[in-house]
């Protein structure tokens, strides 16, 4: 009978993990897949949705409106190439995302507005006259 328990992955993880994580010449790949976060806020004539994608320009986006779903989306290509034919690495980059928002039927669809400034796309939806609260009042009692 057996009172120490054998953990074969406790061993063999960090030589696992550096052979698939870095190539022949030192570099880390990144295979990881790039969402932006977003922040969603309501207030009491619209809502804002914040995405966070620094380093791109508001070019890089598109937005757009179907069947009342707002997409928004962006696709990114680089190439870092160096100044002679004789280089040792070569890298190409290419990234891009999409994301899709159900609107409510209290935003007024014609009338949104976006901007992009330090990293962060704005998106503001404002909501129909209708759908928009009234400010909170006390009423006295007489």
């Amino acid at each position: 009978m057996n009172l120490i328990k054998r953990n074969p992955s406790f061993v063999f993880p960090s030589l696992l993990d550096n052979f698939f994580n870095e190539d022949f010449l030192g570099g880390v790949q990144s295979f990881s897949k790039t969402v932006p976060s977003v922040n969603i806020k309501e207030n009491d004539t619209d809502f804002v949705i914040e995405l966070a994608s620094p380093g791109l320009k508001k070019e890089d986006f598109s937005i757009e409106i179907d069947n009342n779903t707002l997409i928004i989306s962006t696709e990114k290509k680089s190439e870092n190439d160096s100044s002679t034919d004789k280089y040792t690495r070569k890298e190409f980059s290419y990234s891009s995302f999409k994301r899709a928002f159900t609107l409510p039927d209290s935003v007024i669809s014609d009338a949104i507005n976006a901007n992009y400034e330090n990293g962060v796309l704005n998106i503001l939806l404002p909501k129909k006259e209708d759908t928009v609260t009234q400010s909170k009042r006390m009423i006295e009692i007489g």
